[in-house]
């Protein structure tokens, strides 16, 4: 396969195959291959890394991925089910801030163009940003039935919206909707530390404002207090067992923010109390059926791939280059799905 460059919707280049990393160590011959080499990003010997054993706990926390997606791959096999991308809370398909005179911004980030450009049916679905668990995945199974026509779906998740698929799957059951494969990414499987910090912060006396505050604006809350650990261990994970037929992956991820990232204080709280973590999500509340593995410095948002091109630039100029392209990982995830019994 020759290698291809595509352009998305926000004007930023992605390859669909790239040369081997080697080759962009070397004066490439062509222009071409000079616009292909300098988006891989390539691992700097100075770079800094959150080592595995930086924390004894890591060695329950399943395989320490480092550097297995930094570049895309020539060839990738396509699954011959559509796939399914659920966002997370707060999450959305396409936001237009700007009305049809700026390009929208989407969630899953140049992720639908490399994969649909791989050959892959991509569905994204798009449910109430902070609604509870069971009005989500209402909305997800609706989606799935009316994007899908019929076939079944391997579905891939990021965030909350494993939570809302593992609901959908177990609980509501909908009709014309036949999930093969559930795969999650940084699912708070167990819930999160750091929501039970920001709940006893604002306190009972003025959280019931907040939420009817929200309420009268027309924005659910219902996620906020579903996401708890106490709420995921006594409630939802006793109440929703996996389906029989159903195959489930997850991945976590972990990594220490800079100075001034915004995840520097959530990431602290969920450190110690639960480990490694991605700056909302423990490693561990991450692990739900085959664990495929700990993303090693990668944050909650990098799965997504919204690393954005000027912090890049100014990680260059430090001599730090990223060694997670996000989409290299979902066309592998699509590569795995695919080689497992032909999802």
């Amino acid at each position: 396969m020759q290698s291809r460059a595509l352009r998305t919707h926000d004007g930023f280049l992605y390859m669909l195959s790239s040369p081997p990393a080697s080759q962009c160590d070397r004066a490439p011959p062509a222009s071409t291959a000079e616009k292909l080499c300098s988006t891989i990003p390539r691992r700097s010997k100075t770079e800094i890394e959150y080592k595995p054993t930086d924390d004894p706990r890591i060695n329950d926390l399943g395989r320490a991925i480092s550097d297995d997606f930094a570049t895309i791959r020539e060839n990738y096999t396509t699954p011959k089910n559509p796939i399914v991308l659920a966002h997370g809370l707060l999450g959305f398909d396409e936001l237009r801030l700007g009305g049809d005179l700026l390009p929208g911004i989407h969630y899953w980030r140049g992720i639908t163009d490399a994969m649909r450009a791989n050959g892959i049916e991509v569905i994204t679905a798009s449910v109430p940003a902070a609604a509870s668990i069971e009005e989500r995945a209402a909305k997800l199974g609706q989606d799935i039935a009316e994007k899908a026509n019929g076939k079944s779906v391997n579905i891939i998740a990021h965030s909350m919206g494993g939570l809302d698929a593992r609901y959908m799957i177990s609980q509501l059951r909908p009709e014309n909707v036949n999930v093969v494969s559930l795969t999650t990414i940084a699912t708070p499987h167990r819930g999160s530390s750091f929501a039970d910090f920001c709940l006893n912060e604002i306190g009972p006396y003025y959280l019931p404002r907040i939420y009817k505050f929200l309420d009268s604006r027309g924005v659910a809350t219902g996620a906020f207090n579903q996401l708890t650990r106490k709420y995921m261990r006594m409630e939802f994970n006793p109440k929703t067992p996996d389906a029989p037929g159903v195959k489930y992956f997850s991945y976590g991820a972990m990594h220490k923010p800079g100075f001034i990232s915004w995840f520097r204080q959530p990431h602290a709280i969920i450190q110690k109390l639960e480990g490694p973590n991605d700056g909302l999500v423990s490693v561990e509340s991450a692990k739900w059926g085959t664990y495929k593995g700990t993303l090693v410095g990668v944050s909650h948002l990098d799965l997504i791939n919204w690393k954005n091109r000027l912090q890049w630039f100014f990680l260059g100029l430090a001599g730090v280059e990223s060694n997670f392209n996000a989409i290299a990982f979902y066309l592998d995830i699509a590569d795995m799905l695919a080689k497992e019994g032909e999802l």
